[in-house]
């Protein structure tokens, strides 16, 4: 590889960073941070189940916080994280893989299991 393919490909590598930043910050600035929030309460938890919209609304009554990140959503959407001992007593939870893909984004009630 001469001097100038070298020069070239780290300037390559420059433009990509810079472009990831700034859609990083595009971000950050029309979604007002929810994306960013969504993946850090996403990070404390250890699995993540969706729920029926019935037993999202019992776990509120028992007291069981959602996260406000839910409700900058749109569609907004129920997040709530509940112990594990909790949640095996619901019957009709589905498991959701932990990441921002369609099972997870589709889901309209979140119940998330904290790691211990």
């Amino acid at each position: 590889m001469s001097g100038l393919e070298r020069l070239q490909e780290r300037a390559r590598r420059v433009r990509v960073r810079a472009a990831v930043r700034g859609w990083e910050y595009r971000q950050r600035r029309h979604a007002k941070g929810a994306w960013l929030r969504l993946r850090q309460v996403l990070s404390e938890a250890a699995s993540a189940w969706e729920l029926p919209e019935r037993e999202a609304e019992r776990l509120l009554a028992e007291g069981y916080p959602t996260e406000a990140v839910g409700s900058e959503l749109e569609p907004p959407r129920i997040i709530v994280f509940v112990p594990e001992e909790r949640l095996r007593s619901i019957d009709e939870r589905a498991p959701v893989p932990l990441r921002l893909g369609p099972e997870l984004l589709g889901a309209r009630c979140l119940a998330l299991v904290r790691f211990r």
